[in-house]
């Protein structure tokens, strides 16, 4: 191999290094970001539950808001 050549692969070999670590850290965010939107998911489930009830003692008819509230089993939208 050339001296350029060798210097070629050193670019790239560093570049590649970098995109890898971009990737990793890309995934870590995407992982946390996915985990907080399926504890919001579970909270709203929670206070719609809370909500149902306590329209059910008081003799309320539940609300199409709330009907239309996600629930844990259903998928991310993206």
């Amino acid at each position: 191999m050339t001296q350029g050549d060798l210097a070629m692969e050193d670019r790239l070999r560093r570049r590649l290094r970098e995109l890898r670590a971009e990737y990793d850290k890309g995934r870590q965010t995407l992982d946390e970001l996915e985990g907080q939107a399926a504890s919001v998911r579970a909270t709203l489930l929670r206070i719609a539950g809370a909500v149902q009830v306590l329209q059910e003692e008081l003799g309320e008819s539940p609300r199409e808001t709330l009907a239309a509230a996600p629930s844990a089993a259903d998928p991310p939208a993206g």
